[in-house]
């Protein structure tokens, strides 16, 4: 029986408060965050994590002084080794971070010692951006030299079992609130700027597409908005604003419950951002009820997706996506057009 190494790529996030700083230049000096000339972009990257240490240390102490980014991918990672293996694949899952432990040389060399036959790259980002898979893919290819055919699932926006986790999460804690009538669903996904999705990225399309396969399975939940939250700087970013979506829903006299599609595990976006500072908005506009569904986690349907990512892999070569999705030609910075193109 073949040996299949698994890697899963996430951010990353700090495992102390000392770990913030360093874990905010490691996100800021990335060409695919800020697109400069390295003499510009690595002083740049030194202010930025400098200047917002502190308030992102505020933060990761409301979560006891770390991210649960790591240990919530690990607890990932364990469950899709264990399908995997269910399914008779001799399988090893590993991790590897972008911009904190455990970086992708570390891992490298842990599935280089582990002598791999086949080898799936499985990005955690349901939606390819340049930003994050691409980023992570590149990373990985200049730090693997080790044994093994290599194959990557470059996005799967729009397969069943991320829907229906999603969905029911969605559905589980509107029926645990009295199942409100007059709320709005807003499913609110991490933000770009507008001149990268223009560029071709197909982040954006791809969140549309999440969006509406998780509403195919909610069509109690009619009233619904896409939105774009943690949004910073001056360049102009995908809009509306996940902030501006709960300002006119509270308008409208309405509630909203939020769903955070485009991450699958839980961190300092979904817990400090959607649980604190929206909340803490919401409630200063009088929204009669505010409500958030969490993410896709270890949730049966979901691993069952990543098993079934990684088994179709296998037959063949390449960069594709998984599942009913495929990137129309005008969005050519997804990495299955890329190496098309190479």
């Amino acid at each position: 029986m073949s040996r299949l190494a698994v890697v899963l790529f996430n951010l990353g996030g700090p495992d102390s408060l000392k770990a913030v700083r360093p874990f905010l230049f490691n996100l800021f000096r990335d060409p695919a965050i800020i697109q400069l000339p390295a003499i510009a972009r690595l002083p740049l990257a030194w202010l930025i994590s400098t200047t917002r240490s502190k308030p992102a240390q505020a933060n990761y102490a409301l979560m006891g002084g770390r991210s649960p980014l790591l240990p919530e991918t690990q607890a990932q990672a364990q469950a899709l080794e264990a399908e995997l293996k269910a399914r008779g694949h001799d399988a090893r899952v590993f991790i590897a971070m972008r911009y904190w432990k455990p970086f992708a040389d570390e891992t490298a060399k842990q599935v280089a010692a582990f002598g791999p036959d086949e080898i799936v790259l499985l990005p955690l980002y349901p939606q390819y951006s340049t930003t994050t898979s691409g980023s992570s893919l590149k990373d990985w290819a200049r730090a693997y030299k080790g044994p093994g055919r290599t194959r990557t699932v470059c996005c799967y926006p729009t397969t069943s079992g991320l829907a229906e986790a999603h969905a029911a999460e969605i559905r589980k804690v509107w029926e645990a609130a009295g199942s409100p009538t007059n709320i709005r669903l807003l499913f609110s996904a991490h933000g770009l700027p507008q001149r990268i999705v223009d560029d071709g990225d197909p982040y954006q399309a791809q969140i549309e597409a999440t969006a509406a396969s998780i509403a195919y399975h909610l069509p109690e939940l009619a009233d619904r908005r896409v939105c774009y939250q943690s949004r910073v700087g001056r360049l102009e970013w995908l809009g509306p604003s996940t902030d501006d979506c709960i300002r006119e829903a509270a308008a409208e006299g309405k509630g909203v419950l939020i769903s955070p599609i485009a991450f699958v595990s839980e961190h300092v976006e979904t817990l400090v951002e959607l649980d604190h500072e929206y909340a803490e908005l919401a409630k200063s506009l009088g929204m009669p009820v505010y409500l958030r569904a969490r993410t896709p986690g270890i949730e049966a349907p979901f691993i069952s997706d990543l098993a079934a990512a990684v088994v179709e892999a296998l037959p063949r070569t390449g960069v594709a996506p998984h599942g009913p999705w495929m990137c129309m030609l005008g969005l050519g910075k997804c990495a299955c057009h890329e190496e098309k193109v190479a």
